[in-house]
């Protein structure tokens, strides 16, 4: 871990521009990202927060096939409806970028050159699955098939999102094209790889014997899980028609692959920000006094761990980064978050519904991070944050503060006198939560940070408790003032100390203390926040309390997703039996339906499936047996309209003759139902042609 570094280069993933930004990713990524940026720049460092829009890849195109756009047009919308979501939520990164940049474009193209001309690259012809109907090769994202490793039917090809394992399209079992739905083939293809096995013993020093203390054991043991395996080759092209042309001839119709590009974004959002700030970009990517982390969910671990970091060290001019907390994943309601279900929570709709609360929803997400496990978000969790600490501890400890200053002496804060023991002992336990908060903050444990953040909270309604001021100005308004002092020495450190956490709510606080935001290592021997003679504003409710009927509405509105997908996925899962051969309008002709009536049924003796029902043909009452009663009881039948098959030779089943067949079919979800008429009107024995 580097030691006192000169500045800090701070990366959050790239989000895929193919749909807007849901809690799932600001709490992986963004707001831990965000408070570690916001904590260091209030220590007076520099820093460089860097992230941008991830414009290629298969994604992309999927995308705009689906919509039927281009997919210029999908990430246009998408990075426009993106951005919005972090300014929404205090995201304040110093650049975010595009990788459909131009400035990325060169410097994607310049990386694999630079690596191209040195030789580090294996030039390899291999076979690559190919759509003959589509006429094209197919990349891994429109490839799916059963997985090798959990028999998982619908992996992708790159990944499978059951198990975690990442893939070649050709280690599918039964592979199919997601495009055509044909059994793609075989076909020889010219790609470079990354050599990365000629990496495996630095990266295993590098990272299992000297970041083996300070990383994450998730991180840890996912990098040791591929290294155990062995590193092998990894194609860094592919064949595809959008991303950023592969710059050396002979490679027509080829492009880098995404997760080539992709890590380089950070690099090209740098130079595009130093650019306009007028820095010298390679100060943040090549001197040994800055340190890089880069902030990414645990799906990204192999790419920011083993492949990014080789890619580097195969240019040589580069730093490696000093730590990558990646975060496992966040689950909704039980449930593992899902775009393509609508499972989750988006969050341009959450502030449709909860205006102007921001602060609680990154609140909520950090007392909930997937540190270092899956986690769980619930809206009923969500109200308790909401309802039970940030307005019944923090807030309410503001409001009473703040309103009693007004009320006794007119916004000016009072001049203290003597201090009791209790006093001292409260401003010094006050004085050590800057540090304990920094220590949670430096090792990547930001849930225990805001945990001991809401402890200085509780310190205040402890003292403001105890100490009665409310009581105490009746007998003695001069320890009164004391006890004012010393409660708004505690707001105002709660101003500075919430911002990385609650930057919205530390804006108002500091806006109603009548202060600016001041070094993070407060100075307490000369406290010039709030000193005697300063005068206060007054302050709006901090947080309102979220009602239940509010909550009730979002799980409503998740029940109604998850009845949805249900009929969606039996829909799906409904086998279409193929055409049968074709038959000649003589054949049909052959046919005698009709429409009938069950008057009577019951089930057939030892038998489970069978029912014997008793059919008015308009012609006779006539018997079929039929093996529908897993499906109904005899009673459920009896009237029902039925189209039958009248002159369909007899056949017998346990005894009994069967003298037709009645029309069956499945609904949607999956249900045996009748084919009859629906019209009134319709008498027994009339035919169907």
């Amino acid at each position: 871990m580097l030691e006192n570094p000169k500045r800090y280069t701070i990366t959050a993933a790239l989000p895929y521009t193919n749909g807007p930004i849901h809690i799932g990713h600001l709490a992986g990524v963004y707001v831990p990202a965000d408070i570690y940026a916001r904590f260091l720049r209030l220590q007076g460092k520099d820093v460089a927060f860097m992230c941008g829009s991830d414009e290629h890849g298969v994604a992309i195109s999927m995308k705009a096939k689906k919509e039927g756009i281009t997919p210029q047009e999908v990430i246009d919308k998408y990075d426009g409806i993106i951005r919005k979501s972090f300014v929404d939520f205090g995201v304040s990164f110093d650049n975010y970028s595009r990788t459909s940049a131009q400035i990325h474009h060169d410097t994607a193209s310049e990386f694999f050159r630079t690596l191209y001309d040195k030789g580090d690259f294996i030039e390899q012809v291999t076979e690559q699955l190919y759509d003959a109907k589509a006429d094209q090769f197919l990349a891994d994202r429109f490839v799916t098939g059963t997985c090798p490793r959990c028999e998982n039917p619908e992996a992708y090809g790159d990944q499978c999102e059951r198990c975690g394992s990442t893939l070649n399209a050709t280690d599918l079992i039964n592979p199919k094209s997601t495009i055509t739905g044909e059994t793609p083939i075989l076909k020889e293809t010219k790609h470079w790889f990354l050599p990365l096995d000629r990496y495996q013993d630095f990266l295993t020093n590098w990272i299992l014997v000297e970041h083996a203390k300070d990383w994450k054991t998730n991180v840890l043991g996912q990098v040791k899980s591929w290294l155990d395996d062995g590193l092998k080759p990894r194609a860094v092209t592919r064949d595809l028609d959008w991303g950023i042309d592969v710059p050396v001839e002979g490679a027509t119709g080829k492009k880098l692959y995404v997760w080539f590009d992709a890590p380089i974004g950070y690099i090209s959002a740098t130079k595009e920000w130093a650019a306009r700030e007028g820095k010298n970009w390679e100060d943040y990517w090549k001197k040994d006094d800055t340190k890089l982390v880069h902030f990414i969910g645990k799906d990204n671990i192999v790419f920011h761990c083993i492949i990014f970091p080789a890619m580097l060290k195969a240019e040589g001019s580069f730093i490696l980064p000093d730590n990558v907390p990646a975060n496992e994943f966040l689950n909704l309601e039980g449930n593992k978050l899902s775009t393509s279900k609508n499972w989750a929570v988006w969050l341009h709709e959450y502030l449709e519904d909860f205006p102007g609360k921001q602060d609680v929803l990154r609140y909520a997400l950090t007392a909930n991070a997937p540190e270092t496990k899956d986690n769980d978000f619930t809206w009923k969790d969500f109200q308790a944050r909401n309802n039970n600490e940030l307005a019944a501890v923090f807030g309410n400890f503001i409001n009473r503060i703040v309103v009693l200053t007004n009320k006794y002496y007119d916004g000016v804060v009072p001049t203290p006198n003597e201090f009791t023991e209790v006093d001292e002992q409260t401003l010094a336990e006050l004085k050590a939560y800057p540090s304990v908060i920094s220590s949670s903050i430096e090792r990547y444990r930001f849930r225990e940070a805001q945990v001991e953040l809401m402890n200085v909270a509780r310190l205040g309604n402890k003292y403001l408790a105890d100490e009665e001021p409310w009581k105490m100005v009746k007998t003695d308004p001069e320890r009164v003032k004391t006890q004012m002092y010393v409660a708004l020495q505690i707001a105002s450190a709660l101003a500075i100390l919430s911002e990385p956490f609650l930057p919205f709510t530390s804006q108002k606080l500091c806006a109603a203390l009548n202060i600016k935001l001041n070094n993070w290592n407060l100075d307490f021997d000369q406290w010039n926040l709030t000193k005697a003679g300063h005068t206060i504003n007054q302050c709006e409710i901090l947080f309102a309390q979220i009602e239940d009927a509010e909550i009730q509405n979002q799980i409503d509105k998740l029940e109604a997703t998850k009845k949805a997908n249900v009929v969606e996925n039996t829909m799906e899962e409904t086998t279409i039996t193929p055409q049968k051969p074709t038959a000649t309008f003589e054949d049909f002709t052959k046919l005698d339906l009709r429409v009938g009536t069950i008057i009577e049924a019951e089930k057939m003796p030892k038998a489970d499936k069978l029912l014997v029902l008793k059919i008015d043909t308009g012609l006779d009452v006539r018997t079929v047996v039929s093996g529908i009663a897993e499906h109904f009881s005899p009673e459920e039948v009896i009237g029902k309209r039925v189209t039958i098959l009248a002159n369909l030779a007899p056949r017998a089943l346990r005894g009994v003759e069967s003298q037709g067949m009645i029309l069956m079919t499945n609904n949607s979800e999956g249900k045996l139902v009748f084919v009859n008429p629906d019209a009134d009107g319709v008498a027994n024995g009339a035919t169907i042609s």
